[in-house]
C-alpha cells in the first residue's frame, strides 16, 4: 500500500484508524502525506497536527530514526517524489507478513506476523511526551532524559515566557537574544542529533550540496536554517525562513546549521586566535586564558572532537575520589583503575585513570572519548567528560550502583539476585545496545572487547556496554577489516578475528553469543570444566543441544523459576551467534528480532573453537577463577 498523492489525478491515499476495535468506520486519527514545502508524513487528528514523522532523509524520515531497525527483516522502504507522484510504501523483503495500522488512540502501530499466525507489534508511535507535535513552541528543543521529557532553547535563543516556562508550560517556545547577523559568513551554527523543524514552509532543492546550500541561506537574509535533505547520499538542501518548529533530540537525528544573532557569531580558528590576542591585551583573568591556550594546544593535537566533551580538572577529579584513595576503587578495567567520586553537588561519578604502563595511549584515550561522545542510547554507558593534564589521562562516567554483570553472574550467592526474568531483560538490552552500534548510530562500531566485566548495570539492573578503548569505527559500506594487532578477551573473541585478525559486526555477534550462554549457564567460557568432558562452556552447550538436554546448561541457582521456552531460544540465538563461520552468524537486527518473536529457528552449526583442550588433570577440576583480562597486543598466526 502506498501512502501519498497522484500529483496528476490528484487521488491520495492515506489510512485511517477506526472508531473503536468494533466499529470500523473511520475514526479520527489519520496517517497522510503533506505536500506543503518538503513533503513529510503527518498523523493527524482531525485537522490538528497529533505526530510528525518527518520528512524522507534517503534512510527514513526524520523523525523515526528507528524505523529501519525496527523492520530491517520486514520492509524494503520506498520514498517517490516525482513530477507525477509523491509516496512512501512498505516491500515486503523477508519471510514476514506486516501491516501497519492507525489504532483508536492515536498511535501508529506495525505487526508481524510469526510463523504461529500471531500478530507481535515491534514498532509504536508516538514513543513518549516529545513526539507529540510542536510540545515545545517555536525555536525549542524537546528531550528525553530517564524517562522524562523537558524542554531547551537553542544557544543564542531564550524562553518566550519566563515564568511559564519556569511551570514547564514551554508551548511558548523560545526568541531569539539578537537578531540575525546576515553579514557573516561564518554565523551558522550546528546542531546535530535532531529531527529536523516542520518543513511544511520550507524551500527545498534536491541536487545542491550542503556546500551550495550554505551558500544560498548566506545570499538570503530571511533563512534562518539550512540542513542536508539526504543523508545517505550527502545531497539536497532544506532551507527555512520562519519559525522552527518540532524539533527533538534522540540518538539517530540529523545536522542542522542555525543562523545565529550578532552577539552569538560562529567560532573559527581566526576569531579562537583573535579572542586570545585579545584576551592579553585586555588583561583578562589567567584562569579564562589558561582554559582558551588548552583548548587550542588539544585543537593542534587532533582534538576537536573531544572538546565537544565538559573538560573537568584534574584537581576536581581528585577531590571527588578523596586523592584516587583505596577505599573508592571500583576495579581495575584493562587499562586502568576505576575509582567512585562525588561532586560537591552530590552526584555520583565513576573515574576511569589510565595507568602509565596499560599499553593505552592517547591513541586509544582518544578513541574512546570520540566514539563515545558520538554515541547516545540507553544501554550505552554515558561519558560525562574527560581531563588531559600532563601525563594524567582520565575518563568520567556516570556511576553505575551495581557493578558490572560478571559480578553476579558468576557468583552462586549474588547470581540468585538475577532471576530469569532479570537475566532475559539484561540478554535484550546488550544486544539493543550491540544493534545500535552497529546499525543505528551515526557511526558504524565494532566494540572488539564485549564481555560480562564491560557490562555495567544502573540502579534498575539495566544493561549499559562500556569500556570502548579497544572499539574500532569502519565505515557504512564496511562488513569487515582485518589488523595485525588482535585486541580483546580470551574466550570472547570470534576465531577468525583471533587466528587471522579478520574482524566484522560478526566477531561482536560472536562474543555476544559466549555471553548469552554464561548468562544463561551462570559459567565463564573461558576455564569451564566439566567431569565428562574436556570441551568449554559453548562445547559443552553443542553437545547438550546435540543430546536434546539443553536444558541442563541453565543456572543452578534458577531453580525451577523461568519459563523452558524462553531458556531454550535463548541457548538457541546463543548457538546461532558463536557458529564458526561469521557468514553463519545473524547479525544484530535478527537476534534482537529473535529474542523478541515467537518465529521458527535454524538449526545452529558447529560452533567455533570445537576442539577439546589437553588439560591436566589439576586444572581440569579447577573453578573458573581465571581473571578475565584485555589483551592488547598478539600477532595472529
Amino acid at each position: 500500500m502506498k501512502i501519498g498523492k497522484n500529483l496528476t489525478s490528484g487521488h491520495e491515499t492515506f489510512l485511517t484508524s477506526w472508531n473503536s476495535n468494533e466499529d470500523p468506520g473511520r475514526g479520527q486519527f489519520s496517517l497522510r502525506m503533506d505536500l506543503r514545502g518538503f513533503p513529510q508524513m503527518f498523523l493527524w487528528n482531525g485537522s490538528a497536527a497529533h505526530y510528525r514523522l518527518g520528512s524522507w532523509n534517503g534512510l527514513h524520515f526524520t523523525g523515526t530514526p528507528e524505523l529501519p531497525t525496527t523492520n530491517l527483516a520486514v520492509c524494503n522502504y520506498q520514498f517517490e517524489m516525482s513530477r507525477n507522484e509523491v509516496y512512501y510504501k512498505c516491500v515486503r523483503s523477508g519471510v514476514y507478513v506486516s501491516r501497519l495500522v492507525i489504532n483508536e488512540l492515536g498511535f501508529v502501530e506495525r505487526f508481524i506476523r510469526t510463523q504461529t499466525n500471531a500478530w507481535v507489534r515491534i514498532y509504536e508511535a508516538p514513543r513518549d511526551d516529545c513526539d507529540y507535535y510542536n510540545v515545545c513552541g517555536a525555536d525549542g528543543i524537546c528531550n528525553v532524559v530517564n524517562n522524562s521529557s523537558s524542554c531547551d532553547c537553542m544557544e543564542g535563543f531564550v524562553p518566550k515566557n519566563v515564568q511559564e516556562w519556569g511551570r514547564k508550560n514551554w508551548s511558548g517556545g523560545c526568541v531569539r537574544e539578537s537578531p540575525v547577523d546576515c553579514q557573516r559568513k561564518d554565523g551558522f551554527q550546528r546542531q546535530t542529533g535532531l529531527k529536523l523543524p516542520d518543513t511544511s514552509g520550507s524551500w527545498f532543492n534536491t541536487s545542491m550540496s550542503l556546500e551550495e546550500c550554505k551558500e544560498a541561506c548566506f545570499r538570503n537574509c530571511s533563512c534562518i536554517a539550512y540542513a542536508t535533505s539526504d543523508i545517505k547520499t550527502g545531497l539536497g538542501c532544506l532551507v527555512w525562513s520562519s519559525e522552527l518548529l518540532d524539533m527533538r533530540r534522540f540518538d539517530g537525528g540529523q545536522d542542522i546549521y542555525i543562523r545565529m544573532g550578532t552577539s552569538k557569531p560562529g567560532m573559527n580558528k581566526k576569531t579562537l586566535v583573535g579572542i586570545i590576542v585579545c584576551s592579553v591585551v585586555l588583561g583578562f583573568l589567567i584562569v579564562g586564558l589558561l582554559v582558551c591556550i588548552r583548548q587550542y594546544k588539544l585543537r593542534k593535537k587532533g582534538e576537536k572532537d573531544v572538546m565537544d566533551l565538559p573538560i573537568f580538572g584534574l584537581a576536581a577529579i581528585a577531590k571527588a575520589t578523596d586523592n584516587f584513595s583505596i577505599d573508592n576503587k571500583l576495579g581495575q578495567g584493562g587499562f586502568g583503575p576505576v575509582y567512585k567520586g562525588t561532586w560537591i553537588d552530590g552526584q555520583e561519578i565513576a573515574v576511569k585513570k589510565l595507568s602509565k604502563s596499560s599499553g593505552q595511549g592517547l591513541t586509544e584515550f582518544k578513541n574512546e572519548v570520540i566514539l563515545i561522545a558520538k554515541l547516545q542510547h540507553r544501554n550505552l554507558v554515558r561519558l560525562l567528560g574527560c581531563c588531559i593534564e600532563g601525563e594524567e589521562k582520565l575518563l568520567v562516567y556516570e556511576y553505575m550502583p551495581n557493578k558490572s554483570l560478571d559480578f553476579f553472574i558468576f557468583d552462586q550467592i549474588k547470581g540468585n539476585l538475577l532471576d530469569w526474568q532479570k537475566r532475559l531483560h539484561i540478554i535484550d538490552g546488550i544486544a539493543r545496545g550491540l544493534l545500535y552500534l552497529h546499525q543505528d548510530s551515526r557511526l558504524r562500531i565494532i566494540h572488539r572487547d564485549l564481555k560480562a566485566s564491560n557490562v555495567l548495570l544502573d540502579k534498575d539492573m539495566n544493561p549499559k556496554i562500556s569500556d570502548f578503548g579497544l572499539a574500532r569505527m569502519v565505515g557504512v559500506d564496511e562488513t569487515e577489516a582485518n589488523t595485525n594487532r588482535v585486541v580483546g578477551t580470551f574466550g570472547y573473541m570470534s576465531p577468525e578475528y583471533a587466528v587471522d585478525g579478520l574482524f566484522s559486526v560478526k566477531s561482536d555477534v560472536f562474543s555476544f553469543g559466549v555471553l548469552l550462554l554464561e548468562i544463561v549457564s551462570g559459567k565463564k567460557n573461558r576455564g569451564f570444566s566439566h567431569p565428562d568432558h574436556n570441551h568449554n562452556l559453548l562445547g559443552h552447550a553443542w553437545r547438550l543441544w546435540i543430546e536434546e538436554k539443553s536444558l541442563e546448561l541453565t543456572d543452578s541457582t534458577l531453580g525451577d523459576s523461568f519459563v523452558h521456552s524462553e531458556v531454550l531460544r535463548c541457548i538457541h540465538v546463543g548457538l546461532l551467534c558463536v557458529q564458526q563461520r561469521p557468514e553463519d552468524r545473524p547479525n544484530m537486527s535478527a537476534v534482537v528480532l529473535m529474542l523478541n518473536s515467537e518465529t521458527s529457528l535454524p538449526n545452529p552449526k558447529q560452533p567455533g573453537f570445537f576442539t577439546e583442550r589437553n588439560m591436566p588433570e589439576a586444572e581440569t577440576s579447577s573453578s573458573c577463577s581465571k581473571n578475565e583480562l584485555s589483551i592488547t597486543a598478539l600477532e595472529p598466526r
